[in-house]
């Protein structure tokens, strides 16, 4: 049994951690699409990058800011032509300290796509070894493939779900916890309620609209990284598994040119 890569190929540029909570893992993204998420909600676009500390701030700062300064409600007014009553509502010493963090979330996602690309394309020429399971105590963590579109359907019918099916549960329990609260405050299943029975005033006048406003972005975001990430994980599983069937199998004389050397001598 041959040893496998050399170790500094294992530490200088990894592809993958695993541990309890889930796979952490690079590959290549569209800065442009990362930074638009971070556009339409500080915070999604590091969430996606698996920086969850960042994300996670972000996201809470831009619910604290955008609550207590009515960007939502003033949004709300404006579009509907109604633009004294925006003016009047919005609180301006909440609503100035929003822009500099929000070209910032713009800014650092961005920055942080484009050096993971780079880190990622390294870890390929490298062949950095994937972990395919880990175990502890708490929880099982095996790689393995899943489904893009059940995950999807899980996330249709809650956000987060669709996450920790794909074992990535920060980010599960995050959305999750948040959709409760979004939709408890935003009175949207009270509502859906309402619709069914054909109250469709009362469901109208029943609608916190400040909140309903958060909903599309979560759901949007929801829907977009667990498919990606899904593909993604799929695309890892591959990876390891060739990558131990070459390591273990293929004799060592053996060449034949890959796409992938071509990148790497490019």
């Amino acid at each position: 049994m041959r040893t496998g890569y050399p170790q500094s190929a294992k530490q200088r540029r990894p592809k993958a951690t695993a541990a309890s909570i889930g796979t952490n893992f690079l590959h290549l993204r569209n800065p442009y699409v990362i930074a638009w998420w971070s556009c339409a909600f500080p915070g999604f676009g590091h969430i996606s990058l698996g920086n969850y500390v960042m994300g996670f701030l972000l996201f809470t700062w831009e619910m604290l800011v955008n609550t207590q300064s009515s960007l939502n409600t003033a949004i709300i007014y404006s579009f509907t032509g109604r633009y004294e009553m925006a003016k009047e509502i919005v609180n301006n010493r909440w609503l100035i300290s929003y822009a500099p963090v929000w070209v910032f979330s713009i800014w650092s996602s961005y920055q942080l796509s484009v050096d993971l690309n780079k880190l990622s394309i390294l870890a390929d020429c490298n062949h950095s070894p994937i972990d395919a399971a880990y175990m502890s105590f708490f929880e099982i963590n095996i790689l393995d493939k899943r489904c893009p579109w059940v995950a999807v359907l899980w996330t249709m019918f809650t956000p987060g779900l669709g996450h920790l099916y794909t074992h990535r549960i920060p980010t599960g329990f995050f959305l999750l916890i948040w959709w409760i609260v979004m939709a408890y405050n935003s009175h949207l299943l009270q509502a859906a309620q309402y619709t069914a029975l054909g109250l469709f005033d009362e469901a109208t006048a029943i609608l916190n609209l400040e909140w309903v406003l958060y909903l599309p972005s979560l759901m949007g975001f929801a829907t977009y990284d667990v498919y990606v990430n899904a593909v993604e994980y799929n695309r890892l599983f591959d990876r390891e598994q060739a990558d131990y069937l070459i390591r273990e199998y293929q004799p060592p004389n053996f060449k034949m040119p890959m796409q992938e050397d071509h990148l790497c001598m490019s």
